[in-house]
């Protein structure tokens, strides 16, 4: 089984299109990101596994950012969280990745949590910043509202809205960034 989407980005002129795959101990989500940075074209490729838990075990952003390459590879290890082969201390008790510059890793976030509509959970998240090439914790809170809805926060972006999911999971509209077109 496969899924996919194809992102508009809505505050600045660009795309994102997204496949997640099933592996045989969990899911794989690969993409690419295309869209006007502040500082030149981004073109970024990014590739996130999860076990059958939805749990992140590795990651990978590759392309470029105006002038510079960029290629990190990410892995979440019994000791932490590891950038470029770094250990990044005081991530480990965080079980998901985050990519700023993609509405896809929201769909591994929501499937890696049960909650009724009414119920709302904290989720902070190992956060890779593309202008920075680090990781860093994103506190995020996701109240879900109906089968299809749930409203985010992520107050140290700071950045909140009313996220729409698709039929297969994901997020459908991202207020103000990000537009489902397929």
């Amino acid at each position: 089984m496969s899924e996919f989407a194809l992102w508009r980005r809505l505050d600045v002129p660009g795309h994102d299109a997204a496949l997640l795959t099933r592996r045989d101990s969990g899911w794989s989500l690969r993409g690419a990101a295309i869209f006007k940075h502040r500082d030149g074209p981004a073109c970024i490729n990014y590739l996130v596994d999860v076990d059958a838990s939805w749990r992140t075990e590795r990651g990978r952003v590759q392309g470029f950012l105006a002038g510079r390459s960029l290629d990190h590879i990410i892995n979440r290890q019994p000791d932490g969280w590891h950038l470029d082969g770094v250990l990044i201390r005081g991530l480990e008790h965080l079980r998901d990745i985050d990519y700023g510059f993609t509405p896809a890793t929201n769909l591994l976030q929501l499937r890696g949590i049960v909650t009724s509509p009414g119920q709302a959970v904290d989720l902070p998240v190992a956060w890779f910043d593309l202008d920075s090439a680090t990781l860093t914790e994103l506190p995020q809170r996701y109240e879900r509202l109906s089968e299809t809805t749930y409203y985010y926060q992520a107050p140290t972006v700071p950045y909140q809205g009313l996220l729409e999911l698709s039929q297969n999971g994901f997020v459908k509209t991202y207020p103000q960034l990000w537009e489902l077109e397929i």
